[in-house]
């Protein structure tokens, strides 16, 4: 069950079972990703700065440009979340980790039993296959790790290579809300809403992607 009993035996409930978190560090066929720390900001920043016109749908693109402090702070913010299993964000490294090629997450924002996936890839890396290949790691890890029910990827109808991603992986495209966003300028756009259910998933092209992932005391945890 995907739920826990929980009570006294006289009034009892069914709470939806919370994220864990475990995988801290995960390492695919060209990527690492993994729980970002407070040294990694100056990585990010030059990433970022480098990327905010190609960046400019994503709404979190308004702050920008910070200052390295800025960026520090941030990053101790990501990890504390993280580390108290309240949402998990994700640097998208090379393999060596000495390049920041993105960013991801597993966000517990779309209901019970449910995450949403979002991302983005510096402008040098885009067009490569590396969200593709971020995002289907992190289906695997909700499925197979978190045992959650449903995942989403929400995305602008402009995007179409962000489109193309969820497609690519198995999910279904839901449904087009509209206004439902806000964009880089603060005016509201149109969403897609992608999903993913866990009976569909061993049938998908996320299902097969390779990986490995460790927890926070550096356990395969899969």
């Amino acid at each position: 069950m995907l739920q826990a009993l929980v009570g006294d035996g006289r009034h009892r409930e069914y709470r939806p079972r919370m994220l864990t978190g475990r995988a801290y560090r995960i390492v695919t066929e060209r990527l690492t990703l993994r729980c970002w720390q407070p040294t990694d900001a100056p990585l990010l920043k030059a990433a970022i700065d480098a990327s905010l016109d190609h960046l400019s749908e994503l709404p979190w693109v308004r702050a920008e440009p910070q200052s390295l402090e800025q960026k520090i702070d941030l990053l101790r913010q990501f990890r504390a979340k993280f580390d108290l299993a309240q949402d998990f964000i994700y640097g998208i490294f090379d393999l060596n980790e000495s390049v920041v090629l993105g960013g991801t997450g597993l966000h517990p924002r779309v209901g019970p039993e449910a995450a949403e996936i979002g991302y983005w890839i510096r402008v040098e890396r885009a067009g490569n296959g590396l969200a593709t290949e971020a995002a289907a790691a992190l289906t695997r890890v909700a499925f197979e790790i978190e045992k959650l029910n449903r995942v989403e990827i929400h995305c602008a109808p402009t995007n179409l290579a962000s489109a193309a991603i969820p497609k690519k992986l198995g999910y279904t495209h839901e449904v087009t809300l509209r206004g439902r966003a806000m964009d880089a300028d603060g005016k509201l756009r149109d969403t897609m809403i992608w999903s993913l259910f866990a009976g569909d998933f061993p049938r998908t092209p996320a299902a097969r992607t390779s990986l490995q992932a460790w927890d926070a005391a550096e356990r395969c945890v899969l």
